[in-house]
């Protein structure tokens, strides 16, 4: 039984926490947030804390905070010989500062309190100093999902890097499209067949081959409607992208 404690109670742990309390052969033995309010509810359910000088006994601590957050609280978990990780894309592993072995469990998705998530389709990437930490976090990224990747810092924040542009500027992209559809009166419902229908093609097609639109196929007569439709920073993405697209495709402005 690998016990463990975690640190954090923001989207992502918030999620783990939860998931991590329905665990086989993973004890959840304390949640530590330093404003108790907000683990509260899991009172009934497994000890908590806002004192890291109380923290319980564990053999993995996951501090599951903000980037900036990791190395301040890091520096202050004394744990020598156990191992202490975090959950960030962006942050290598030696951006811990505790006295203690160090890992990295990386939940690659997108978290909200209010949406339940398919654990076991979530990739876990995980990284540690030695090969033994790194068989206790497969022990615990196989008990939360059926998706597990050995990832070096080096490679996760390429990763992450990767991630903003499929996740957090295609979002940004529908709410431009979203924001279209409002001034203009027509549901943003319409679309989202078509945003489904394009999420799914990835699963069959490399991104590459399953390119479509005005901009693949240099349709200047189209594109220049478009341009005269937008403004400010809508017009702005809108010849960015399609830039990109016609270079990416072999054809010059």
């Amino acid at each position: 039984m690998v016990k463990v404690v975690v640190l954090g109670a923001g989207n992502v742990a918030y999620h783990l926490t939860n998931k991590l309390l329905d665990c086989k052969n993973i004890q959840l033995v304390q949640v530590y947030n330093r404003d108790i309010e907000k683990i509260k509810y899991l009172t009934s359910k497994t000890t908590i804390t806002n004192n890291l000088n109380q923290l319980a006994k564990a053999d993995v601590y996951v501090i599951s905070v903000s980037d900036n957050a990791v190395p301040i609280l890091s520096k202050k978990i004394n744990a020598p010989n156990k191992l202490v990780v975090h959950t960030c894309g962006s942050l290598g592993m030696n951006e811990l500062k505790c006295n203690a072995k160090k890992g990295v469990l990386y939940l690659l998705q997108t978290f909200s309190k209010n949406r339940d998530i398919d654990f076991t389709k979530v990739p876990m990437c995980i990284e540690a100093q030695t090969e033994a930490d790194l068989i206790t976090l497969h022990k615990i990224a196989n008990a939360l999902s059926n998706s597990v990747y050995i990832i070096n810092s080096k490679q996760r924040i390429k990763l992450h890097t990767a991630a903003v542009f499929v996740n957090n500027f295609v979002n940004h992209l529908y709410f431009q499209g979203q924001e279209i559809c409002k001034n203009n009166d027509v549901s943003f419902d319409v679309l989202k067949p078509l945003i489904l229908e394009t999420a799914s093609k990835v699963n069959e097609l490399p991104p590459f081959d399953a390119q479509t639109g005005p901009a693949k196929r240099n349709d200047t007569l189209t594109l220049n409607k478009h341009y005269s439709s937008l403004k400010n920073n809508q017009l702005k993405i809108y010849k960015l992208l399609t830039k990109s697209i016609i270079e990416t495709y072999g054809k010059k402005l």
